[in-house]
């Protein structure tokens, strides 16, 4: 029987985070998936935070084809990858790099036959990564877009349905520009439902957003868009010719299997996790004042499982600023905090939240830990929970309480992982 102390929840929260993350490595994940050998040529795109280091291990796995090719990553998450060339590029706002990197990709697939195959190394962060705006759309625009979504607080689906409408490379434009030469995409999804279309907004899967969708989204966040990026979005999608070579996109690593492999964590340590879910999205300080109801009732009424227990859960929440400068902070640290401040100092609660990627937000820190004693150790740092957290700042708080969980960039990118030990 384990008796809990601080150091006995952390670490147990520790190791199943790791272990959610180790599960979408990116290198086991393409070999299990490899597709059979092209007769002719290979060449190999990607946008993604997991794209160079996919890129590394499918260039190991091939020394006798005539491969070449091209990925973009973000800054920080490039590993060489022999004969495929990685680029890094902005995120999560596009740069004049992601713009070129699309550029480099449409000009890589050119010309290809229907002996050749086009295999595409997608994940997470590749819709900013991988930017060519469409006719009569800039890259400001673009940027200037994704700015003001992502202070609205926009869903991910929200905005990368956007994206894909403004741009000439997404919604499977990649794979037409290949044909006819065959597409395989390998996915590693941080996306709800883990649709391949919406991973990097599909730059290799067929598929254009509704329109009406498009305007349901331009209504939604009106107050937060300038007029003439408002009129961008009532403009028609550029056509898109599909591709007349075969296309399939397979999903090689996604958050349920990382919320299980947590999971096999706790159970091995007696005990019994709860898998909330693997999609939620909304207000990250929301989701922790829930997470905190959750957790009392398995404290106090053994709901919906009794303890000790972990509630484990995945997806992408998002935070909505407000019109002062924020401070510094992610949704997993936000989302602790809130969390935290929700429990008030209830015994026996412990949580960890972090992004797989290692970066929450744009911090250097995946996420954080909290415990039993947060408020009380912020309060005798001088720091007030719920002030932060209007502030935006929940980085700075947990940094100050040296609670801040430190990965650096894991070259992959499930989304985030979140779990909530209850001992008693």
């Amino acid at each position: 029987m384990t008796i809990w102390t601080d150091a006995t929840a952390r670490d147990l929260l520790r190791r199943m985070f790791d272990a959610a993350v180790a599960r979408a490595a990116p290198g086991p994940a393409v070999l299990r998936h490899l597709p059979d050998k092209p007769r002719g040529r290979c060449v190999v795109v990607g946008a993604g935070k997991a794209a160079a280091a996919m890129a590394a291990a499918l260039d190991a796995a091939w020394p006798d084809v005539d491969l070449s090719g091209v990925v973009v990553t973000r800054d920080g998450h490039a590993v060489p990858a022999g004969r495929i060339e990685v680029l890094e590029a902005s995120h999560p706002v596009p740069d004049a790099r992601s713009e070129a990197a699309a550029r480099r990709m449409l000009a890589a697939v050119a010309g290809l036959g229907p002996d050749d195959l086009v295999v595409a190394l997608i994940s997470g962060g590749g819709s900013a990564l991988l930017a060519l705006p469409a006719p009569g759309v800039t890259l400001a625009d673009k940027q200037a877009m994704t700015r003001a979504l992502l202070a609205s607080g926009a869903a991910i689906g929200e905005i990368n349905a956007i994206r894909k409408h403004l741009s000439a490379i997404k919604g499977g434009a990649l794979a037409a520009a290949a044909a006819p030469a065959p597409v395989v995409s390998l996915v590693i999804s941080d996306v709800p439902g883990d649709d391949p279309a919406m991973v990097a907004s599909g730059p290799t899967v067929p598929s254009r957003p509704d329109p009406g969708v498009i305007r349901a989204i331009a209504a939604r966040y009106a107050a937060s868009l300038p007029p003439h990026l408002a009129e961008l979005l009532q403009r028609p999608a550029p056509p898109m010719a599909p591709p007349n070579g075969r296309t399939e996109a397979h999903i090689i690593a996604a958050p349920l299997a990382s919320l299980e492999a947590a999971a096999e964590v706790a159970r091995a340590d007696g005990v019994q996790p709860l898998i909330l879910g693997d999609a939620i999205e909304g207000e990250s300080r929301e989701l922790g004042v829930l997470l905190a109801g959750i957790a009392r009732s398995v404290g106090h009424n053994g709901l919906p499982l009794a303890a000790p227990a972990v509630l484990l859960s995945g997806g992408e929440t998002s935070v909505t600023l407000g019109a002062a400068p924020p401070g510094r902070g992610g949704r997993n640290t936000e989302c602790l905090l809130s969390l935290a401040a929700a429990l008030d100092g209830a015994p026996g609660i412990w949580a960890i939240a972090g992004d797989s990627d290692g970066i929450d937000g744009t911090e250097d820190a995946a996420g954080a830990l909290i415990t039993p004693d947060t408020l009380a150790r912020g309060r005798a740092a001088g720091l007030d929970a719920r002030a932060v957290l209007a502030a935006h700042d929940s980085y700075s708080y947990f940094a100050a309480l040296g609670d801040l969980v430190v990965t650096g960039p894991t070259l992959t990118n499930v989304n985030d992982i979140r779990a909530v030990l209850v001992t008693e």
